[in-house]
């Protein structure tokens, strides 16, 4: 069989579909995190200007309230960063990645701490969270240990950063409780945690290459060769002959459907390494939204897809700079919706 191939556009159109971009979605808000692979926070901010651009009607107190009521989850999690997700995707996640979360500890600190050593400051932790959540800082003068030990312990115990901390209100996230405790136990695999994985990247991002399903993950590829064996998947190529992998029944959009002009916050996950052959992202901009002195991006703006220039909150105005003339027929559109995220910021 002939594979179909997919032009850079169609990715595009399709990734942007994915990610509630071409259209605002009136879901819950645990259903939105499922449908586009949850939102990076390490800011706090940016996920609810995230969930902005994606979700008709959303207030912040929505997220807050979420997070409160435990229908969304705080964590560390893919690629060993700060991730929102829904309840029911946080145990597969963290079963998906721990092991390779681990290793990758273990071989990066380099100080010569065990996996059995770690076990032990573990048991300590779990103690010191029986009773309900705490601060970094008094775990950290309880357990006498640094910082780095602390980055790591967490792949040892299943933590989760809880509200008030880590919201629009208290955006610091160091108020931590036992995961157990939180979402309650766990029953998934490490087998069953990849295959979500997958799933998740798929129908956030997808098509896309075992490659990129790896990089959004934060897994060796060789993690995802038996689970990819054994799942049912579309494929395709892409213009430059890749093979692309997809979920049976995802949306592909008319590659020459208009979309809207959207605003994202800093990480957003659209414009990263795995998502770069829709060029969401264009290649001559990626070095002015990525500043090599600094790990985190700049708030982008998107027209027709793409991304179009800066945005920055200031004097209580949204104010955009353009890397080069914006279309016409685009100006009106950008102007609305930035005085739109203004409001909502207000």
């Amino acid at each position: 069989m002939v594979e179909r191939i997919l032009t850079e556009r169609a990715l595009n159109r399709a990734l942007l579909a994915r990610q509630l971009l071409l259209e605002r979605a009136d879901l819950p808000l645990p259903r939105v995190f499922e449908r586009i692979g949850g939102i990076q926070a390490q800011y706090a901010p940016s996920s609810y200007i995230g969930l902005w651009s994606r979700v008709q009607r959303f207030r912040r107190s929505d997220l807050t309230r979420g997070l409160e009521r435990r229908s969304v989850v705080q964590g560390t999690l893919m690629r060993v960063t700060i991730h929102l997700v829904s309840r029911a995707d946080y145990w597969p996640f963290v079963a998906g990645v721990r092991n390779g979360r681990r290793a990758w500890w273990l071989q990066a600190a380099r100080r010569g701490q065990a996996a059995g050593s770690m076990e032990d400051t573990a048991g300590r932790l779990r103690s010191l969270l029986a009773d309900g959540p705490r601060r970094r800082q008094e775990l950290v003068n309880e357990l006498g240990i640094d910082s780095t030990t602390w980055n790591g312990l967490g792949l040892w115990v299943d933590l989760v950063r809880v509200p008030p901390s880590g919201t629009w209100e208290q955006r610091r996230a160091d108020l931590y409780a036992s995961a157990e405790d939180w979402v309650g136990p766990s029953t998934a695999t490490e087998e069953q945690g990849v295959v979500h994985l997958v799933r998740r990247y798929l129908q956030g991002f997808g098509p896309g290459s075992v490659k990129d399903i790896a990089s959004w993950a934060g897994l060796p590829v060789t993690k995802l060769n038996s689970p990819l064996q054994r799942m049912t998947l579309r494929r395709f190529r892409s213009e430059l002959g890749e093979e692309l992998l997809d979920l049976p029944r995802a949306p592909l959009p008319d590659p020459d459907m208009p979309v809207p002009v959207r605003f994202l916050p800093t990480w957003d996950a659209t414009l990263l390494v795995h998502a770069r052959r829709t060029q969401i992202l264009p290649e001559p901009y990626r070095s002015r939204v990525f500043d090599t002195k600094t790990p985190h991006s700049v708030s982008t703006f998107l027209v027709d897809g793409r991304v179009a220039g800066t945005w920055r909150h200031d004097g209580g105005r949204v104010e955009v700079e353009p890397f080069e003339p914006i279309p016409r027929d685009a100006r009106s559109e950008l102007r609305d919706e930035a005085e739109r995220l203004q409001a909502f910021l207000a």
